[in-house]
């Protein structure tokens, strides 16, 4: 029996028909308790940010929630199970909602774990960990490949397969790269790295680039300057930490935006009124879905 297809939005899973209900039944908009609805054990967000969350209570105060929720009946228990929308549903109940509207879904598992993640996922909210575990346990659980996935979400099967690889980190650093402190970069130059840990510190003490600390990784350092800020010789081993690739914050989040993007390694290097950005590939493969992002054709 052949498996079906990933390549479908939540709007072919889901049907075309968006019909009015009364009250709870399969198939159309129900309003339903805040109560009633619990959240999705397969939800691939971890963390939601508070900010956030009162900003969008805020407007579901004014203007009410736009789009439903979807749900699906809790198996053996009175209630609901979120499928997709939990940030509304979190903001809903910060707003004083008693109800919410819901479009109502019994789908197979796979189509949970499946809709969860291309819900999050395109809604590009994740951050790099929470993606590869969702990736990860399209994987695992339900025997997708790379390329089901990418074609799935509209990502590139090279970006899957590097996000995939992040789940390999130890722990501690996963949780780094979750809160911020290290960008998906910094991450992949960890895997290969013989002291993880311990670079991953020298990243985040010292503001080390993406290719110094690529380098570190790979037991190199740049010459001159760069070891002597690894020694940290005084005012000197100062401003060499700088002159090895020190970036400012803004910077660093751009590398990351991009590499995010484009699901390769991306480093910049600016020069006055000028710079440099440099865009890494490791296979023809990676390259050849560059070129055709950037030129919007096939080369």
């Amino acid at each position: 029996m052949a498996r079906k297809g990933l390549g479908r939005g939540l709007e072919t899973i889901l049907g075309d028909e968006r019909q009015e209900s009364t009250g709870p039944g399969e198939g159309g908009v129900a309003l339903i308790p805040v109560t009633d609805i619990a959240p999705d054990p397969y939800q691939p967000r971890k963390r939601f940010d508070d900010e956030a969350l009162e900003e969008l209570a805020a407007s579901i105060r004014t203007r009410g929630v736009l789009q439903p929720i979807l749900v699906r009946p809790t198996p053996g228990e009175k209630g609901y199970t979120l499928i997709a929308g939990e940030r509304r549903w979190r903001a809903a109940g910060r707003a004083g909602l008693h109800e919410i509207p819901a479009l109502i879904r019994e789908p197979a598992e796979g189509d949970v774990a499946e809709m969860a993640l291309i819900e999050n996922v395109q809604r590009q909210d994740l951050n790099p960990i929470e993606e590869a575990d969702a990736y990860a346990r399209l994987r695992d659980s339900y025997g997708r490949t790379a390329k089901d996935i990418a074609e799935s979400i509209g990502k590139s099967r090279p970006h899957v397969a590097n996000m995939l690889r992040l789940t390999g980190l130890p722990d501690d650093i996963k949780g780094l790269v979750s809160a911020g402190e290290l960008t998906m970069g910094h991450a992949r130059a960890l895997l290969s790295a013989a002291a993880p840990a311990e670079l991953a510190k020298q990243i985040i003490e010292e503001g080390l680039s993406v290719r110094e600390a690529e380098r570190r990784a790979a037991g190199k350092t740049a010459s001159g300057a760069s070891s002597h800020a690894q020694r940290g010789e005084g005012e000197n081993g100062k401003k060499a930490a700088k002159a090895s690739g020190r970036k400012d914050a803004d910077t660093r989040s751009l590398e990351e935006d991009l590499a995010a993007t484009l699901g390769l390694e991306v480093s910049i290097d600016h020069h006055g009124k000028g710079g440099t950005l440099t865009v890494s590939y490791g296979d023809l493969d990676q390259l050849d879905d560059l070129c055709r992002r950037l030129t919007g054709s096939r080369v």
